[in-house]
């Protein structure tokens, strides 16, 4: 990891921006509030770029202009780009990608970019391009393997993206204590959840809350709760805020853009309902932060029947440490194979499961597909079916279901 081989690159594309870009790092909460920010400034009537990662489907998910996909040709074009001016520096895959954006980007001169941190920020591919505002929405043991194994070595990884003078906005009220130092050892603008500024809520409307030494409270009243479900997307829909508020003289916004905006956001595989009779909800919650705000979504959405889970992860992530999250809310578990290289085997996620749950009802399979089915074939209609544990995971069930019903899509009509 580092950003040498990116920044060869980036000065042969020329690729210094004269827009405003937007980064976002954080265990959890990065896709969620890139989302919001996009959302928010394409209501304001701005031209906006957005970078996140992974996709679902299809690779153009990472790459969107003004709301809508990057197609082929673009993308093709912008990636032939890269390859020329790469010459015989080698690029990974992420590196490559993220510098095809960037040059997509600058031809559309956009009026705002929104980047999401692939892994980390200090070293990651990103962190090349110099933001505006940065925002770090949570801090949590993940991709532990790169970024070390506690939340310190990994707050300090996080805290690589910000800058001196920059707006450095953390929605985690706990971070550690190297992301805190390393934020005024080099003058970043650190602005923390809950000191420099916060929300509170009715059940109604939620109102954002900014106060510093330097000048008089300022709030934002009668904002919608966002459309994602959870109430920890308030933390990240403050730091929206927060960011917005941060380029205001830049791009202004208004309080009815901010709440379309809440309104009408939404993003593939975060608590999304595919079905009804019974539920399915899909989530790529894949690690145990991430699986414990599944596990307050599914408290707040009644249901009188059983929660099966359809469970698949990759082998490096913390598996117990997911099952351990989620086992109060799971009456019975139908786990799978990943086709990919890191994807944990169905075996070792049924003997963890049974290591801490040893009467629980579970049941292996090959792969994802097989998984679902059976598990849809024995769920009652007031019964709930949550496809959880990874990107690819999630990815299987909307390849197949491909907008249909579960029965059509099962061929079980």
């Amino acid at each position: 990891m580092g950003l040498d081989r990116v920044n060869e690159v980036k000065q042969r594309l020329l690729l210094d921006l004269d827009f405003p870009v937007i980064t976002v790092a954080g265990t959890n909460g990065k896709g969620s509030s890139c989302a919001m920010l996009e959302r928010i400034y394409l209501d304001a009537g701005y031209s906006v770029g957005c970078y996140t990662s992974p996709h679902l489907l299809h690779y153009n998910e990472r790459v969107r202009i003004n709301g809508l996909e990057a197609n082929d040709a673009a993308l093709c074009s912008a990636f032939a780009a890269v390859e020329q001016a790469r010459e015989n520096t080698e690029l990974t895959y992420f590196e490559s990608g993220t510098l095809a954006a960037i040059w997509l980007f600058k031809k559309m001169q956009l009026d705002i970019a929104i980047l999401e941190v692939g892994l980390g920020g200090r070293l990651d591919a990103v962190n090349a391009f110099e933001p505006s505002c940065t925002i770090v929405t949570s801090v949590a043991l993940d991709h532990m393997e790169f970024l070390g194994n506690s939340r310190e070595s990994i707050g300090f990884e996080k805290a690589g993206i910000f800058r001196k003078g920059v707006p450095a906005i953390c929605g985690d009220a706990n971070p550690p204590a190297t992301l805190v130092t390393h934020a005024q050892a080099i003058g970043a603008d650190f602005q923390l959840i809950q000191q420099y500024f916060g929300f509170y809520s009715t059940d109604e409307s939620w109102t954002y809350r900014e106060e510093t030494p330097q000048k008089l409270p300022t709030e934002i009243a009668d904002l919608p709760f966002p459309a994602l479900k959870g109430d920890f997307q308030l933390h990240n829909a403050a730091c929206v805020i927060a960011a917005i508020q941060a380029l205001q003289t830049r791009l202004p916004v208004n309080h009815s853009q901010m709440v379309s905006g809440l309104k009408a956001v939404n993003i593939a595989g975060r608590f999304q309902r595919v079905d009804s009779h019974p539920q399915i909800i899909l989530d790529v919650a894949h690690n145990p932060h991430a699986a414990l705000a599944l596990v307050e979504n599914l408290r707040h959405l009644p249901c009188s029947g059983r929660t099966l889970a359809v469970f698949a992860m990759l082998a490096d992530k913390d598996i117990a440490g997911v099952i351990h999250a989620v086992k109060s809310q799971i009456n019975a578990w139908y786990v799978a194979d990943i086709d990919h290289a890191r994807g944990a085997k169905a075996s070792q996620l049924v003997d963890s499961i049974c290591q801490q749950i040893p009467d629980c009802t579970v049941a292996g399979f090959s792969n994802v597909i097989l998984a679902f089915r059976q598990a849809y074939k024995e769920a009652a209609e007031n019964d709930r079916i949550i496809v959880f544990g990874s990107f690819f995971t999630v990815a299987d069930i909307m390849r197949v279901l491909g907008g249909q019903s579960a029965k059509q899509a099962l061929n079980l009509g």
